[in-house]
């Protein structure tokens, strides 16, 4: 049975979606964008500030279920400029241990959601 998780500490859905949804012991998340929960206007100021807006939203997501990044087993991460990738690439890595890394997937994109520059989800499992 499926079980939708939200937490207001992260942007709330704005289409016909949840936040993440868990099964059984896996969590899948939908794509989190910089935005931030309290005011719900973007953080865009330069790619790092942007990345670690995501990456403290999709904190948010895994704890309301939970968990943390070291239950992520999965990433996928959405570029619009592959120029980007280190900068995203060294925000995105001090949430990660290195040794423990989950699998990941990088892919540059036309556009994003409200036209940001970074969106990521993931996939975590609680042993």
């Amino acid at each position: 049975m499926k079980k939708i998780i939200n937490t207001p500490n992260a942007p709330a859905p704005i289409g016909p979606y949840n936040q993440a949804v868990l099964i059984g012991n896996t969590l899948y998340t939908s794509g989190q964008i910089a935005l931030n929960p309290e005011t719900m206007e973007l953080v865009t100021e330069f790619i790092e500030a942007e990345t670690e807006q995501v990456m403290e939203n999709m904190k948010a997501v895994l704890a309301a279920a939970d968990m943390t990044f070291e239950n992520v087993v999965k990433t996928s991460i959405f570029i619009k400029n592959m120029k980007h990738f280190s900068r995203i690439n060294s925000v995105y890595a001090k949430y990660f241990n290195e040794a423990t890394a989950p699998a990941r997937e990088t892919v540059e994109v036309a556009n994003l959601p409200k036209y940001v520059n970074v969106e990521i989800s993931m996939i975590a499992v609680k042993s």
